[in-house]
């Protein structure tokens, strides 16, 4: 690797990796480039702007969820209902264990940035998989396999927000987030069939 490229990198995973400790707001460059041990304007020689270089740090956490993403489903179940209730449970899980990188991969300004960063199209992916797998889980569903996607996404990212801010256990007294997952999912697209050939608790009947 060219050292120029070796030094971008650098960069990139010591922003990500002081976000396990700090919060978005500490990346900055002149903290980057003290940690990664650089003069404080080496930074600007490849990141020519702050948002650029939190960009690539958010884009390197798409990369990293990606990464998990694809890596538990090579070894659930093919079917896709399990496909997408394990992506789901990911999601949050990822939210909750890396919560500021999480916050910068959906900063608005970032990706409200008109494209130039490059932050919105990491994002297309991982919904893409989603919208492909919502269409094989409801083949003959009466909403478009997209609709469905992005509203199951966004409940998703309503509940990783929620439940790391704390207002579900606040709310509910939950301990973890996985029913909250469980609910959205059947909410959209049914019952599993798990669920649906489990009999109904006596008390219900």
């Amino acid at each position: 690797m060219p050292a120029d490229d070796a030094l971008r990198d650098r960069l990139v995973r010591v922003g990500a990796e002081l976000l396990r400790t700090e919060s978005p707001g500490a990346l900055s460059l002149r903290e980057i480039a003290r940690r990664a041990g650089v003069s404080h304007g080496a930074p600007r020689r490849y990141f020519p702007t702050h948002l650029a270089l939190l960009s690539a740090i958010a884009r390197s956490g798409f990369a990293d969820l990606s990464a998990q993403v694809t890596t538990a489903l090579r070894t659930a179940a093919q079917d896709p209902r399990t496909q997408i209730t394990t992506m789901a449970h990911l999601y949050v899980r990822f939210a909750a264990t890396n919560r500021s990188m999480f916050e910068l991969m959906f900063r608005h300004d970032l990706l409200q940035s008109g494209g130039h960063l490059g932050l919105r199209d990491a994002s297309l992916p991982l919904f893409r998989l989603l919208v492909d797998l919502v269409a094989a889980a409801r083949p003959a569903a009466g909403t478009s396999a997209e609709i469905s996607a992005a509203a199951i996404w966004a409940a998703l990212h309503g509940t990783a927000e929620l439940w790391n801010w704390g207002s579900l256990t606040l709310a509910a007294g939950a301990t973890d987030p996985a029913p909250f997952v469980d609910a959205i999912l059947t909410a959209h697209l049914g019952p599993s069939e798990h669920n649906a050939a489990m009999p109904a608790p006596e008390g219900s009947r």
